[in-house]
C-alpha cells in the first residue's frame, strides 16, 4: 500500500499509509479544515543505455543518408561487377569446353 501526502488548506501536511482504492481524505488530520488536497512530487527517472540522448537519435538518420547516398554510386559499380561476373563464368564454360 503506498503513502500518500494530503494538505488542508490551513498549509498543514499530513501523509496516510491507504490503499489504492481507499477514498481520500476529507478533513485534515490536524485541525479538521477542509477540503484536502493531495500533494503530487515529480519522479527521478534515470535513463541508462544508449539511445536516450539527443545525440543519439541523429546518428541513424545520417548513417542512413550516407548509406544511400553511397548506395547510388554503389548500384553502378554493383553494375559492373555483375558484368564481370557473367564474363567469369563465360570463360569457366569456355575452359571447361576446350
Amino acid at each position: 500500500m503506498p503513502i500518500y501526502e494530503y494538505r488542508c488548506p490551513n498549509g498543514h501536511v499530513f501523509e496516510r499509509f491507504q490503499a489504492i482504492t481507499a477514498p481520500a481524505p476529507e478533513v485534515c488530520d490536524v485541525c479538521g479544515a477542509g477540503p484536502v488536497e493531495l500533494v503530487l512530487y515529480p519522479v527521478a527517472i534515470h535513463y541508462k543505455g544508449s539511445g536516450f540522448y539527443s545525440t543519439d537519435y541523429g546518428k541513424g538518420k545520417a548513417a542512413k543518408a550516407k548509406e544511400g547516398a553511397g548506395g547510388d554510386s554503389g548500384s553502378s559499380s554493383g553494375g559492373s561487377s555483375e558484368k564481370s561476373a557473367t564474363s567469369g563464368s563465360s570463360e569457366k564454360k569456355a575452359a571447361a569446353g576446350e
